[in-house]
């Protein structure tokens, strides 16, 4: 009986002296929880500003009226591309097609023609031929008002690591996917500039935000556009330039979702459910994703 009030008299005894640090900690907790909750409101109103308001309130303006009457394309044989393309021409604006492969654009940029009565233009440039290309894509440019350019990165068909790449095929992805991409940027800007408005939208991949087990070029890619888009909004959004970076996960039903969310955000999945998406996939701790993903590689 005596140990019993012994053990009571020293539990009030700890319960006296650690009272002030119970109440600091549950300070604590409530100020993280309050915190927390503040981000995750503020984030569904992200949500709601970026991806339903333009669909249920859309701008007035005509997007030709915004930007201007023309758009480049490059990266066109992308299913994304053609889909963004036709997006734009839906929305009355033309098209100039830069591509290394004529015949993989010429069928979507007669259908374009076609279907929206836009005028459509096929570029074929080979970049491998130092400025010979950038004069072509100038000599087109003469004379059109370009309001857009959509750059959009290569697909990758299967998970390989960096030594198994040849290294030609590795230059001529980093000239394809990096060089092109800022040289276009700077194709385009000195006219945008001119006119004080402009849109440049960069689409990427959501392997941007983690990395991935055999995807060290795509996710490197990726990033690299992200934070292109990222410096150049910086630096002449306030000149009238919108730069937009589009980091899309699976790109179904996709473009008329996008094109919505031009001029509302600069960075963005394009796509409700991809914002969804990224922001799990941002939560989860780097060791964990690294793991599921060589799991998930080795199960396919």
């Amino acid at each position: 009986m005596a140990s019993v009030d012994s053990f009571q008299l020293l539990y009030r005894e700890m319960s006296r002296s650690c009272n002030p640090y119970f109440e600091t900690l549950a300070l604590v907790g409530a100020i993280y929880t309050a915190s927390r909750a503040v981000i995750l409101l503020r984030e569904c109103c992200s949500l709601v500003r970026v991806h339903f308001l333009p669909r249920i309130i859309p701008n007035k303006k005509k997007l030709s009226q915004r930007f201007g009457d023309w758009a480049i394309v490059y990266g066109a044989s992308e299913p994304v591309a053609k889909a963004y393309a036709e997006e734009l021409a839906r929305h009355g604006v033309s098209i100039i097609f830069v591509t290394q492969s004529e015949a993989s654009v010429r069928d979507i940029a007669a259908l374009l023609s076609q279907s929206y009565g836009v005028e459509t233009v096929v570029l074929l440039a080979d970049f491998s031929l130092n400025q010979a290309a950038g004069n072509t894509i100038k000599e087109a440019m003469k004379g059109r008002e370009i309001g857009f350019l959509v750059n959009v990165m290569e697909s990758f068909d299967s998970p390989q690591s960096l030594i198994e790449m040849p290294e030609q095929g590795l230059v001529d992805l980093v000239n394809r996917n990096v060089a092109v991409a800022t040289l276009m940027a700077r194709l385009v800007l000195p006219g945008m500039l001119e006119r004080r408005r402009g849109a440049m939208v960069n689409i990427s991949s959501g392997a941007c935000c983690k990395p991935l087990p055999g995807r060290v070029t795509l996710t490197a890619f990726a990033g690299y556009m992200d934070h292109l888009s990222r410096a150049l909004h910086l630096e002449y959004s306030g000149k009238g330039i919108f730069v937009q970076s589009l980091i899309p996960f699976q790109p179904e039903v996709y473009a008329r979702h996008a094109i919505s969310t031009l001029g509302v955000s600069n960075r963005t999945t394009g796509y409700w459910p991809h914002t969804l998406q990224y922001g799990l996939m941002r939560r989860i701790p780097d060791f964990m994703w690294v793991l599921g993903s060589r799991v998930w590689i080795s199960l396919s």
